[in-house]
């Protein structure tokens, strides 16, 4: 007995040496047990980091870009392991994406008016201390992307992230913060907490430090920080349609349809979800989609238990299913399907739970109509006023310009996948905080700065 007493004593006694060296190792740079220590912090680096010249600016961007490269593999498994959502290799190819494609000092352009009464200048300065929030949908893309772009317009960010990504952010936090430090000497330019909250989140929005916030989440913390009385750009909810009408291109619709929808298992804002075609289209759509690795439910039974599956009580979609493969989702639901299946489609009336709620799942629901004159409505209907995101596929430019003119939607997708949206595959800068309430749009360093105009009288007009 006191042999086995002492073994665990002895047990007990490594297990707390164990914790200890646990809670150490746990310990990162650039993250803090407060806010306002986090946020104290941020303020003294950005107060050294503005007064530094333009060329370390573009030399820490240089380096975030060249040097978090090898652990896009790495943040990719992290971030799936820990919320349970998405695709690995998607996730390597949005990381990918920011780190080629994010905008750096170069988007801070300089305007100039001259004249008889002299010069003006319109240029862009830091705001300072950025409070930034990030979704557990796209956490890792989000943060460093942001990071990019307001450490480029010569600002600290402190980043309150989602407790639901915590571990693999924190990890991101702290090695930006090392790989800026190397390139420039300042510390804590970029950081966050070890335990965010909601709690947390609200402390940010309203101490005095922080100067500006950026809201990359749903409608709830937007609301909030919009009560805040500071500078808010803002990310709001969407729920993309995709139109398909009898000039399209139906076999690249199709494709294109699939890939935008299936990424990343749908948890992208921009992601169709729902599609909205003509009638004399619609199966020939279907039967491409098919062949594109979507799998068609037409037993009324099986959708009823979808529904009943991904559809809380309350109305709203299921954290179990949010982001899950298909194949998951389908045996859930009794059904055994013998491949990869990429994309659940079903056809549905336009006010189906599919069709009206955002469900950022692998599930496409296709509202059939007799014509595009019927078509737009119904989309228009369907995207519900949030003005985020829709796509069309047409050969018909007056259409498609009218389509474009009515969804009044910060990204418009022609002809292609929804991610074209976001640079990939489409020209333009990457963004994954999309500002439609506040009207920013696509978000770069330029959003992150003060427009500010310096005048000079009687001089340097020589025209």
């Amino acid at each position: 007995m006191q042999n086995e007493e002492m073994n665990q004593l002895i047990k007990s006694i490594i297990q707390e040496v164990l914790e200890k060296d646990s809670k150490k190792s746990v310990k990162q740079v650039g993250v803090f047990e407060t806010v306002d220590e986090a946020v104290t912090a941020a303020k003294i680096a950005q107060e050294k980091f503005e007064a530094c010249d333009l060329e370390l600016r573009r030399q820490v961007i240089k380096a975030i870009k060249l040097e978090m490269l090898p652990f896009v593999e790495q943040i990719a498994k992290d971030t799936f392991e820990e919320t349970g959502m998405g695709k690995v290799s998607d996730k390597m190819a949005k990381l990918n994406l920011v780190l080629d494609k994010t905008p750096g000092v170069e988007d801070l352009v300089t305007e100039a008016e001259t004249g008889d009464n002299g010069m003006t200048l319109y240029e862009l300065s830091p705001y300072g201390v950025v409070g930034a929030v990030t979704p557990s949908t796209n956490p890792g893309e989000t943060l460093i992307c942001n990071a990019i772009g307001m450490l480029a317009a010569g600002n600290a960010v402190y980043f309150s992230v989602h407790p639901g990504a915590k571990n693999t952010s924190k990890w991101i936090v702290s090695k930006l913060n090392e790989i800026v430090c190397q390139a420039c000497g300042i510390q804590n330019l970029v950081v966050t907490i070890n335990q965010p909250s909601i709690e947390a989140a609200q402390e940010m929005m309203v101490h005095p430090d922080v100067s500006l916030l950026v809201i990359t989440g749903g409608p709830g913390v937007v609301k909030q920080a919009m009560m805040s009385g500071k500078k808010v750009v803002a990310a709001g909810a969407g729920n993309p349609p995709a139109i398909v009408d009898e000039t399209a291109n139906i076999e690249k619709a199709a494709k294109d349809i699939v890939d935008g929808a299936s990424f990343d298992n749908n948890i992208l804002c921009i992601a169709e979800k729902s599609v909205v075609a003509v009638n004399d289209i619609t199966d020939y759509l279907i039967l491409q989609m098919e062949k594109q690795g979507a799998y068609l439910i037409k037993d009324q039974s099986v959708i009823d238990r979808l529904v009943q599956l991904t559809i809380m009580e309350n109305g709203a979609p299921s954290r179990d299913f949010i982001g899950k493969n298909a194949n998951e989702i389908l045996e859930k639901a009794g059904v055994t399907v013998d491949f990869d299946v990429r994309l659940i489609i079903l056809k549905a009336s336009k006010d189906h739970p599919f069709v009206v709620k955002e469900m950022l799942m692998p599930i496409l629901p296709i509202v059939s109509v007799n014509d595009f004159e019927e078509a737009l409505p119904v989309a228009l209907e369907i995207e519900q006023k949030l003005h985020h995101t829709a796509t069309m596929h047409s050969q018909n430019i007056g259409r498609l310009n009218l389509a474009a003119r009515k969804f009044q939607t910060s990204l418009f997708i022609k002809n292609g996948p929804s991610f074209a949206g976001l640079g990939f595959g489409g020209e333009g800068a990457t963004t994954f905080t999309i500002a439609t309430p506040t009207g920013e749009c696509t978000t770069t360093a330029r959003h992150f700065a003060r427009r500010r105009r310096c005048v000079l009288t009687d001089g340097f007009s020589i025209r």
